[in-house]
Order: C-alpha cells, then sequence, then structure tokens
C-alpha cells in the first residue's frame, strides 16, 4: 500500500488555483522530494496531506488514512514542519522538545534514540532560547520537535530555506540517516540541486506536477544538446545569443550561460564550432564553449517554458482534428 496516495487532488484560494488536479504515490521507506519555485503549491499539498486543508477535489489517503474523514487518526501519526520557523521562540531548546513530547503523551527520555542523531548536535544548547539559536540549529530543533512523538511519515516544508550551505549539507545528512532507520521522509524545496539526495521526486510548478520519477530518469528526459557559454560580458551575450537562429532555449546558471540547440541530432563538437563562431561573429571573442550534462534544474527550465507556449497556444475553435 502507498504510504501517500493523491488522486486528482485540487484546491483553490477565490480565482487561484494553488493545487491543480494533483495525482501522486509515495511508498514506504521513500525520501522523497516536491521540487518547485515559491508559488508551485508546494506548501499548499503539503497542508492537505497533513490535514491543515481540505481538498476542493479529489481525495488524498495518507498512511492508508483519508486527509479529510480520519484527520484526528492522521494527526498522531504524521511529523509535520513548517516551512516558517513555527516553534516557542521564548522557550529553550529542551523546553520546545518537552513540550512537543507531552503533547503527544511521551517524554524526551523514552524517545531518546528516535532523536539521537539530532539531539546530540542541539544538546550543548539545551538551555538556549529558541530566538537565540542560528537558522540551521532552529531548523534542526524543528525536526526534532517533529520525530519526537515517531511519527509513521515526516512532511518537511522547506527546511533548508535561508540556511547556510553547510548547514543545509548538514540537514540532508540528518535525512539521509533517518531514511536509512526506514522513517519515510516527503521533503519540499525550492533548490533544484536538492533533488539528488532524493530516491524520487515531483517536479512542481503553477500548481501542477510536471514530472515524477527518480532524478536520473528525469534528467534523461532532457531531448536537446546542451552547451555553456562562459564569457566576460554575460549581460550582452545573453541578448545576442537569444538571437542565434538555432537556439532553443537560453538562460543564466551562476556564472555560465546554458543554451539548448534545436538540432537535436547534430555532434556536440559541431554545435559547440557553430556558436563559437557566432559568438565570435557579434564581438565575443574571449568566449568558451563546452557540451553540459543537463540537470534537474535544465529539465524543469524546459519544461515549464514549454508549458508557458502550449497554454498561450490558441486553441482551434473546430476542436481537434
Amino acid at each position: 500500500m502507498s504510504t501517500v496516495l493523491a488522486e486528482a487532488v485540487t484546491k483553490r484560494f477565490g480565482a487561484t488555483t494553488a493545487v491543480d488536479a494533483v495525482t501522486l504515490r509515495i511508498e514506504p521507506g521513500e525520501l522523497f522530494g516536491l521540487i518547485g519555485p515559491d508559488g508551485a503549491g508546494k506548501t499548499t499539498l503539503f497542508r492537505i496531506f497533513v490535514t491543515l486543508f481540505v481538498p476542493d477535489a479529489g481525495r488524498a489517503t495518507v498512511l492508508g488514512l483519508d486527509v479529510v474523514r480520519d484527520y484526528r487518526a492522521l494527526r498522531r501519526r504524521v511529523g509535520y514542519m513548517a516551512g516558517r520557523f513555527s516553534l516557542y521562540p521564548d522557550l529553550s531548546v529542551v523546553e520546545n522538545l518537552r513540550f512537543f513530547a507531552t503533547v503527544f503523551g511521551t517524554t524526551i527520555a523514552r524517545e531518546s534514540a528516535q532523536i539521537a542523531p539530532i539531539y546530540s548536535q542541539l544538546e550543548p544548547f539545551a538551555d538556549r532560547r529558541a530566538a537565540a539559536l542560528s537558522g540551521g540549529m532552529k531548523q534542526k530543533l524543528a525536526l526534532c520537535c517533529a520525530l519526537v512523538h515517531r511519527p509513521d511519515i515526516l512532511f518537511l516544508d522547506e527546511p533548508t530555506t535561508g540556511v547556510d550551505a553547510v548547514s543545509r549539507r548538514e540537514f540532508w545528512d540528518l535525512l539521509s540517516t533517518l531514511k536509512q532507520g526506514g522513517q519515510t521522509i516527503v521533503v519540499s524545496t525550492p533548490y533544484m540541486d536538492e533533488a539528488t539526495r532524493c530516491d524520487r521526486i515531483a517536479l512542481m510548478h503553477g500548481g501542477r506536477l510536471l514530472a515524477v520519477d527518480t532524478p536520473d530518469a528525469i534528467t534523461r528526459t532532457y531531448d536537446r544538446p546542451l552547451l555553456g557559454v562562459r564569457t566576460a560580458d554575460r549581460y550582452k551575450a545573453l541578448r545576442a545569443l537569444r538571437a542565434y537562429r538555432h537556439a532553443d532555449g537560453v538562460y543564466p546558471f551562476g556564472e555560465v550561460i546554458h543554451v539548448s540547440d534545436a538540432r537535436r541530432d547534430a555532434p556536440s563538437d559541431l554545435l559547440a564550432h557553430d556558436l563559437r563562431t557566432y559568438l565570435a561573429s557579434q564581438g565575443f571573442g574571449d568566449a568558451v564553449v563546452a557540451p553540459l550534462t543537463p540537470s534537474v534544474e535544465d529539465v524543469f527550465i524546459a519544461r515549464t517554458a514549454h508549458a508557458a507556449v502550449a497554454k498561450t497556444r490558441p486553441t482551434d475553435p473546430r476542436g481537434p482534428a
């Protein structure tokens, strides 16, 4: 039985459809990632799964329990970490943990083995007020509080947003440790590079799922040659590249400009040579061009661009042929 099952789940707020007919399965023991930018609908979907929102259409079950009909039973079996730090800032680390343990009828001592991988890092700050913790330590405390009642599934909403790179890596290492112990974890993130830490991912945009599969399988769906361009004046180069007749997509990616070429079957060295020649003709003699291996973010950008084109394409009033 799937741990999470969503069937055409839809949630609207006035004229805005935040979650649009989402169908999804998450299996026991998975570390599953919901990947997408702010406004994609990730938080709304999470709140449906943890019984804080009622879907307007469709149905969802978590641990075999209906999120609407069985909400009381379900709430005792899920751990939820909200996207915004929501613990008590005036309580200390140990007081927050003690409070959440008491709410669920347990104690810190009884659950010490469950929270040990995280609490071992928090224990030196046990008497420090939660408000005085660093961003990374706040997230670890929130994870500890979500785990203290031994939930059957964890929902973590953007747990690494706003923390430094080292804290992000440490947090994902903790999730990997929990997964090795059999914990089912569903995590949302706007950081595409975190997708590779998950067993499977769902790309979400505009309330819809664009793809659901393993990170490797999703990157293999990228169906155009991809080139990377480095040059001193990236902004002017970006404008010139968007006028390149073979460009299917052009977008900045840190210090590199990614260019997808519309010629799918041409050799990569020929494509790089042609692009280098074009850039030199436009005054970018310093440009370095090299083939790239697509990432999850490249797939996401391509799929959202194609979805936008399909959405704006006028429909034939006569209907389908």
